[in-house]
C-alpha cells in the first residue's frame, strides 16, 4: 500500500520542496521509500510524489513514479492488482518486456495498450495516476468499489490529488474553506458521501470513476467505467440455489487465495468471530499446513466482546491467534489521533478497534485481511428485516389515514401531545417524513430511516446556511422498478455506507499503522455474481447472509458460529457519560463551538443536557457533535 499525490500548476508557482511535503505528510502510508518528479514547462508544471509500503518486488525496481522506457508516460499507484502476473504475461505476448516484478509496471503498461479499457482488465484495489505526456493528460484512476481512496481538486490554475487530504494541504493554493452542504451530511451519516470532501471545491474520485484531465484545455472529464447498479439491473441469474452456493465458494476461495498469495511480505486475517471474517480465515486455513495469522481485539464490556468467539473460531481452524484487549488509555489516546488520521469528519466509532487491531496486526504481518463488504452483499444487517416491515406496514395503511398521519402538526399531536420528548419527536419526524413518500416513491423513506439527524435538527445545529447535495442515496430511482427491497439496500448501500464508512474506516485505520488492509468479499467478479441473486438466496426462511453461512458451515460447526450479531464497535454510551467528558467540557463547550462557528451552542447544549438526563437515548449522535468539533480543532 503506498500514498500517491501530485499537481498541474499553470502559474508554475510549485516546486520539489512543495512537492516532497505533500508527499511526506502521508509517510504512514509509504515509510519505505519516497520519489518524486516534476516536469518543467514553459506554462505549467507537472509533479508526482509517492510513498512506498514496499509489497511486491521489494527491490529498488519497484521505486515509483515509474516511466516507460520510451519515457512517454509516468505512472504513482496506491494498491495491488492481484491478477497482474496473468496480465503481464499476456502483454509480453504482444512484445512488452519489464524490468521489474511489480503490479505497477504492470499497470503502465497495461495503459499503453489498452488506454482508460485497462482497468477493467485489473482484479485488484487501487488508485493511480497516469501522466501521458505527449497528449498532455492526466488520469485519475479509483477501483471499482472504492477501496483505495484519491482526492483532488481544480481551482485557482492549479489541480491537487492525493490519497488523503493532508496530501492536498501541503500546496501553498490550496483553500480549505469548509463546505457547509458537507457538514450537514456529516450530521446526518456521520461520513461525507462521494463525490463531495469537507473543502468547497474538493471532490473524491467516485469508486467506479476516472478523471481525464486536459491540460491543453484546463478541463476536467469524469467518466465512469463500472457500476454495481448494472449488475443488480440485470435479469436475476435462473441457478439453483445449491448450484449458487457451489459458484459463490469457488469465487470466495479465489478472492481469498488471490489477496493471501500476491504479496512478498507476511500476510494475515482480522478475527472477529462472526461469519464474513470467519469464511475468510477457513477458508485460507484449509488446506494449508502452515498456520495462517488471526488477531482480533477484545473489550472488558462484555456486549462489545467478540473476542471469546474469535478465539474458538480460530482453535477450531488451527490458525495462529494473537488477543489483545483495549485499555481505556489506549482507546483515548486512538481518539485523540482520529482527526488527523482520517482527515476530515468522521464519526464511526468502530474506527477506535479497527486501529487497534491494525496496531497489533502490525507487529507481526504487513499485510491483513479484513471482510469488509459480506453485510452489503449477502444482506447481513438486521436493519433490513426492520426496513422491510416499516415499508410493508406503510403500505398496508390506507390512504386518508396515511395524509393525516404525515402531516406536520396531526403526527405529533395525535400520538405523544404538544409537550413530547425531544427523542420522540425525533423518531416523530422520521416517521412523518417516511409516510410522506408514499405517494411519491417509498424508496425515499429507506434513506429518511438512515438519517442519524433530520433535516430540521440539522437545520437547528448549524449556524450557517446549507443545502442539500444529491447524493447516491438519490441514484436509487436509477434501479430496475420491479427490484425487491433486500436487493435494492444492498445495492445502495453498497455505494454509500460501504465506500464512505466502512472502507474509509479500515484504510485510514491500517494506514495509520502502516499496514496493507485487503478486502476479499470485494472482489468484483464475487459481487457481480451475488449482484443477480434472488434475494431469497440471501435471505431464506428468516435466516440472513444464508449462502454465505452455508458455506461456512462446511467448515465450522454451526452450533459455534450461531449467536446473535455483534457490531464492532466501543461503548461509546458509558464513555461519554464517564471518561470522555472531559473531550466533551472541551469541545463541546460554548467558548469551543463559537471558536468556529459551525454549530449553535444552544441546540448542543440542550442535547447534552437530554444526553445526561437519559431523555437523547442515542449516544451516536452526541459521538458526532463531539468529532466534527474535534475535527475542526484540528484543522
Amino acid at each position: 500500500m503506498c500514498g500517491i499525490t501530485g499537481f498541474c500548476d499553470f502559474n508554475n508557482r510549485s516546486s520539489e520542496m512543495i512537492l516532497q511535503k505533500m508527499t511526506d505528510s502521508m509517510v504512514s502510508r509509504g515509510p519505505d521509500d519516497s520519489g518524486f518528479k516534476i516536469w518543467n514547462n514553459q506554462n505549467f508544471q507537472i509533479g508526482f510524489g509517492h510513498r512506498r509500503l514496499s509489497i511486491l518486488d521489494l527491490s529498488a525496481n519497484g521505486h515509483q513514479p515509474m516511466y516507460d522506457v520510451a519515457g512517454n508516460y509516468a505512472i504513482v499507484l496506491n494498491g495491488e492488482i492481484y491478477n497482474f502476473k496473468e496480465i503481464k504475461l499476456e502483454l509480453e505476448g504482444y512484445g512488452i518486456s519489464f524490468n521489474s516484478n511489480s503490479d505497477t509496471e504492470v499497470v503502465l503498461y497495461s495503459f499503453i495498450k489498452w488506454g482508460s479499457e485497462c482497468v477493467k482488465h485489473f482484479i485488484g484495489m487501487f488508485s493511480f495516476a497516469i501522466y501521458d505526456i505527449k497528449e498532455e493528460e492526466i488520469y485519475l484512476f479509483r477501483d471499482r468499489a472504492g477501496v483505495k481512496p484519491l482526492y483532488y481538486s481544480f481551482k485557482n490554475d492549479c489541480l491537487l490529488f492525493g490519497s488523503e487530504l493532508k496530501a492536498l494541504h501541503g500546496h501553498p493554493v490550496f483553500e480549505n474553506e469548509i463546505d457547509m452542504n458537507s457538514v450537514a451530511q456529516f450530521l446526518q451519516k456521520s461520513w461525507i458521501p462521494a463525490p463531495y470532501s469537507i473543502y468547497k471545491n474538493t471532490f473524491k474520485v467516485k469508486p467506479g470513476h476516472y478523471i481525464k484531465f486536459s491540460i491543453k484545455n484546463k478541463s476536467l472529464e469524469e467518466i465512469k467505467y463500472w457500476d454495481v447498479f448494472d449488475y443488480y439491473n440485470k435479469p436475476q441469474l435462473k441457478i439453483d440455489l445449491n448450484d449458487a452456493i457451489v459458484e459463490t465458494e469457488n469465487l470466495l476461495k479465489s478472492s481469498c487465495e488471490y489477496r493471501m498469495m500476491v504479496s512478498d511480505v507476511p500476510v494475515g486475517v482480522f478475527l472477529s468471530g462472526g461469519y464474513d471474517s470467519s469464511a475468510v480465515a477457513a477458508l485460507l486455513q484449509n488446506g494449508r499446513t502452515d498456520k495462517i495469522k488471526t488477531f482480533t481485539i477484545g473489550f472488558k464490556e462484555a456486549k462489545f466482546n467478540e473476542a471469546e468467539y474469535a478465539k474458538k473460531v480460530a482453535a477450531y481452524l488451527g490458525t495462529d491467534h494473537t488477543e489483545e484487549f483495549c485499555s481505556y488509555n489506549e482507546a483515548i489516546e486512538l481518539i485523540d489521533r482520529i482527526p488527523f488520521y482520517y482527515d476530515e469528519p468522521f464519526g464511526d466509532s468502530s474506527a477506535i478497534p479497527t486501529m487497534l487491531v491494525s496496531k497489533i496486526a502490525s507487529k507481526k504481518v504487513s499485510v491483513s485481511l479484513s471482510a469488509d463488504g459480506g453485510d452489503e452483499i449477502f444482506a447481513g444487517y438486521p436493519r433490513y428485516h426492520h426496513q422491510i416491515d416499516s415499508f410493508l406496514r406503510i403500505a398496508n395503511i390506507p390512504w386518508p389515514i396515511n395524509t393525516i398521519l404525515s402531516s406536520p402538526i396531526a403526527l405529533a399531536d395525535l400520538i405523544a401531545g404538544k409537550n413530547y420528548k425531544y427523542a420522540l419527536q425525533y423518531k416523530l419526524e422520521k416517521l412523518r417524513k417516511v409516510l410522506q413518500t408514499r405517494n411519491r416513491n417509498r424508496r425515499i423513506g429507506y434513506r429518511v430511516q438512515m438519517r442519524n439527524f433530520t433535516d430540521f435538527e440539522v437545520g437547528e445545529l448549524l449556524n450557517k446556511p446549507f443545502s442539500k447535495y444529491h447524493t447516491f442515496y438519490d441514484d436509487i430511482k436509477l434501479l430496475k422498478e420491479d427490484i425487491d427491497y433486500v436487493n435494492m439496500f444492498m445495492a445502495v448501500e453498497f455505494k454509500t455506507t460501504l465506500v464512505d464508512d466502512m472502507l474509509t474506516k479500515v484504510d485510514r485505520a491500517t494506514m495509520s499503522y502502516s499496514l496493507e488492509g485487503r478486502e476479499p468479499m470485494l472482489d468484483h467478479r464475487l459481487i457481480e455474481f451475488c449482484a443477480q441473486l434472488p434475494a431469497e438466496y440471501k435471505i431464506r426462511n428468516g435466516v440472513q447472509k444464508y449462502i454465505l453461512k452455508e458455506i461456512v458451515h462446511k467448515y465450522i460447526p454451526k452450533q459455534m458460529m450461531e449467536r446473535p450479531k455483534m457490531g464492532f464497535g466501543i461503548p461509546v454510551g458509558e464513555w461519554l457519560n464517564n471518561e470522555l467528558k472531559g473531550h466533551i467540557e472541551e469541545h463541546l463547550s460554548e467558548k469551543a463551538i463559537n471558536k468556529y462557528g459551525v454549530l449553535n451552542y444552544h441546540v448542543v447544549s440542550k442535547m447534552l443536557s437530554n444526553f445526561y438526563h437519559g431523555k437523547e437515548k442515542n449516544p451516536d449522535r452526541i459521538w458526532i457533535l463531539l468529532m466534527l468539533q474535534m475535527w475542526l480543532a484540528k484543522w
